[in-house]
């Protein structure tokens, strides 16, 4: 026989094997993840295109300020005087492309209530350090900005600590607390959105947004894309969620004055959370804060208009894979330190991070709930996955049997594999519309709340790459879970976090000259040291002035 004789007999076989009822039911659970996903994102974009239409036709009626309120008559000076005093706390680490863009967004928000921002850093060694100060000097007394220096963490993580320091900082007179990542590009509205949904309920315990990831074009970002999405579900509720993003947060500033519910000691004892430059759907500020919700039957709140323009890194690529053929020592090495399994990329270094998060935990039920989401989130990313493994056999196998001059219909095995895989594609296009609609409306969603800003578009997605990132990214995700299951420590951004008992206990940072630091943030390409601003001061500065052309409130007569 010769070796093409063999391949045919090997991959027919294969096809047998992949007809027996367990193969089958794998193949209809692939289906059945896409068409639960179609439908999350079917409801999702109901919502969301709801919130859409509604804006749009206030402003159809005469209302050009739709975007930021419902009701035009709020925006009179006997209500604006009224409305409380918010204090914004956004921890900086770090100087990349997208910063000085994002920052200026926060800063220029219409709020007409006493606002004020405290964006905190690790050290004036930090880029961002002078960069931010340099923004907020140009706006003068126009705003109400400072820059606070938090010093190093010793019980939580540096990002958590930053934001306690914050706290500490903010003004006595303050009502509401609202948290952001430096990634964050808020609207126009987003402070007074979210305030008058606080006033209006003030039984809500958080209430919180999610991010529109804009990938860049590498592989990289439509995987963070792709990961973020079915997560976006859970906040297109228009109201009442049961999922918290660290990257938007806004509380009642008592509660962590007095430290109620222990919101304050569960973070700062133990907490784990540290600067992601692209955004988190599962930081461990995140489920500590919503474990502390749960346990205390607190309300927690999305508001339809709570979606943000999140641009990724432009080069968030993959390297190359490194295998060993020793099979025993690949594996062996995957859990314990990696040397002949590494990803040398920033996405792998973010997906560690997200799977981290679940070793953490607050209470025993956030433990259990930990665990669920653990084994279910490996279970589904392994079952949607697992189907196109099989139906690229029964794809080569009917092109075989096509190439010998052979029907499909004549072998009942590749047939019924090829039947499968129609009925597989189906579902994955009708998914992958769906995740098109949601993004669409979301888009269009984004441009009306912010008028004032280039347009976003659509036809930058490659929908090729999308499903190349939905398989990727859930057949690493699997193996990243695992790997940080075993480990129980990350290193993010040159400090490695120690867990014990769900609570960070140990941090290690590197001690000697800087260059033994890494140069950059795991994710974004942000410098992490001051030296290295110089090189690229005249790149930022020259986006910088022209994102200062571009952000120019319109004017309203």
């Amino acid at each position: 026989m010769t070796l093409l004789e063999y391949f045919d007999l090997f991959l027919f076989s294969a096809c047998r094997y992949l007809s027996y009822p367990f193969a089958i039911y794998v193949h209809y659970q692939g289906c059945l993840i896409s068409l639960v996903l179609a439908i999350g994102w079917a409801l999702a974009a109901h919502i969301r295109n709801k919130e859409r239409k509604r804006i749009k036709r206030s402003m159809d009626k005469g209302n050009s300020f739709a975007f930021l309120c419902h009701d035009i008559n709020q925006l009179e000076h006997s209500n604006q005087v009224n409305l409380p005093r918010v204090t914004v706390i956004m921890p900086l680490k770090g100087f990349g492309e997208h910063n000085l863009h994002n920052w200026r967004s926060q800063l220029t928000s219409l709020y007409g209530g006493p606002l004020e921002f405290l964006l905190v850093v690790e050290s004036r060694d930090d880029p961002a350090y002078n960069a931010v100060s340099e923004l907020i000097s140009e706006f003068g007394s126009a705003i109400d900005a400072k820059v606070i220096v938090a010093g190093l963490s010793t019980t939580c993580s540096q990002k958590i600590h930053n934001q306690l320091v914050g706290v500490e900082k903010m003004h006595k007179d303050s009502k509401y607390v609202l948290f952001l990542d430096d990634d964050v590009r808020l609207h126009p509205g987003t402070i007074g959105s979210l305030t008058y949904e606080m006033e209006k309920n003030p039984e809500i315990f958080i209430q919180t947004g999610y991010p529109l990831d804009l990938p860049s074009g590498s592989l990289g970002s439509y995987c963070i894309y792709e990961y973020h999405m079915p997560c976006s579900m859970g906040f297109a509720t228009g109201g009442k969620t049961f999922f918290l993003w660290g990257g938007c947060m806004m509380m009642h500033a008592v509660d962590f004055r007095k430290d109620n519910y222990g919101v304050v000691s569960s973070l700062r004892y133990g907490g784990y959370s540290d600067q992601s430059p692209l955004g988190s759907a599962t930081d461990s500020d995140d489920m500590t804060l919503s474990a502390v919700a749960g346990a205390h039957k607190k309300l927690v709140s999305s508001p339809p208009v709570a979606v943000f323009p999140h641009p990724l890194a432009t080069d968030l690529n993959f390297a190359r894979f490194v295998v060993t053929i020793n099979v025993f020592s690949f594996f062996l090495h995957i859990f314990y330190d990696g040397n002949y399994f590494k990803i040398v990329c920033r996405y792998w270094n973010y997906l560690r991070k997200q799977t981290f998060v679940l070793e953490s935990y607050t209470f025993k039920v956030n433990q259990i709930m930990n665990r669920a989401l653990f084994v279910v989130h490996c279970y589904l990313s392994w079952g949607f996955v697992a189907p196109f493994f099989m139906a690229v056999v029964h794809v080569v196998a009917a092109l075989r049997l096509y190439m010998n001059g052979q029907s499909i219909e004549e072998n009942a095995y590749v047939y019924g594999g090829v039947r499968l895989v129609g009925l597989l594609a189906g579902c994955t296009l009708l998914a992958l519309f769906s995740m098109w609609n949601l993004t669409r409306i979301e888009v269009r969603l984004c441009n009306i709340l912010s008028p004032e800003a280039p347009p976003l578009h659509l036809g930058s997605y490659n929908w090729c790459l999308v499903f190349l990132a939905m398989l990727v990214g859930n057949f690493l995700y699997t193996i990243c879970a695992i790997r940080s299951h075993f480990s129980q420590s990350i290193n993010w951004s040159g400090i490695r976090y120690y867990l014990k008992d769900g609570k960070v206990s140990r941090i290690e940072r590197t001690q000697g000259t800087q260059d033994m630091h890494p140069v950059f943030t795991d994710l974004a390409r942000k410098y992490l040291y001051g030296k290295k601003e110089l090189a690229y001061k005249g790149s930022h500065a020259n986006n910088h002035n022209k994102g200062k052309k571009r952000r120019q409130t319109k004017k309203y007569h």
